[in-house]
């Protein structure tokens, strides 16, 4: 990961944004710029602001001061972090991704690929495990083909394999994309391998930069305490397989892995 930020115009861009709810501050003057080919974590503990700062960067609304811009004809996917299909309503992956207004006729499977869903196309959406339906949901933004993704806790329900597999994909489709990446998450220690950028928030900006200086940070480890030091347990094992989203070892492979585990 670069220890620079990518230079240049950025895709989307918060400046001094503040949010009151009435007489709350909710977020306070906080700036926010993701940049093509860049993976941007927005970080902080339950009611810091994050959603609400991901909403007025989405344009659903409107700070109480400050500006959002945007790069011009600019296309963007996103991924809410709550989605729920009624038991009652039959609905396949596949026809999940039709009901998009952005669908292709042949680009569903493609996307579903991409995020290593094919086998799912004809399962019911309310089979799905957690990580299968955050995966399906990516594809679903996928199908935007978009400049700039914004992923709103993409990890939700999943457990700590299935969890660095996602981020494993998220990297991947950067990679492959090029595409400006804001992921938003509670634990900075399992994205920091798929990070380029970190901003942690509690309201306000307490610190930002390169996730590795942002993990030694006084406001960080203040902010997160005991969970930090305890997510800072990292270890390096051989690995002869990967995990599936649900965390079970799927595929062999030669190679070594830095895991980071929660030993909660």
């Amino acid at each position: 990961m670069p220890p620079e930020r990518i230079s240049g115009a950025p895709l989307a861009e918060a400046k001094d944004v503040s949010m009151n709810f009435g007489d709350t501050p909710v977020i306070d003057h906080v700036s926010l710029a993701i940049h093509e080919g860049e993976i941007v974590t927005l970080i902080g503990p339950n009611g810091s602001g994050k959603t609400t700062l991901v909403r007025i960067i989405l344009n659903l609304q409107k700070p109480t001061s400050g500006t959002t811009s945007w790069r011009n004809n600019i296309r963007v996917g996103y991924v809410p972090q709550h989605f729920t299909v009624p038991e009652t309503i039959p609905l396949t992956v596949r026809r999940l991704l039709r009901l998009s207004t952005d669908h292709i006729a042949g680009k569903t499977q493609e996307v579903l690929e991409q995020v290593g869903m094919a086998y799912a196309t004809n399962q019911p959406v309310q089979s799905l495990s957690g990580g299968e339906l955050r995966r399906v949901l990516l594809a679903r933004a996928l199908l935007r083909d978009p400049d700039l993704l914004i992923l709103d806790e993409p990890t939700a329900g999943v457990d700590v394999g299935g969890q660095a597999e996602l981020y494993e994909v998220i990297k991947k489709l950067r990679d492959d994309r090029n595409c400006g990446v804001l992921l938003v998450s509670h634990d900075l220690h399992l994205v920091m391998a798929a990070t380029d950028h970190v901003v942690c928030i509690n309201h306000h900006v307490c610190c930002e930069g390169h996730p590795d200086s942002v993990s030694q940070a006084p406001e960080y480890l203040s902010l997160f305490g005991a969970e930090a030091t305890r997510t800072l347990a990292v270890y390096t094992h051989e690995h002869d397989h990967h995990h599936d989203v649900t965390g079970e070892p799927i595929q062999h492979h030669d190679h070594k892995h830095e895991h980071n585990h929660d030993h909660g």
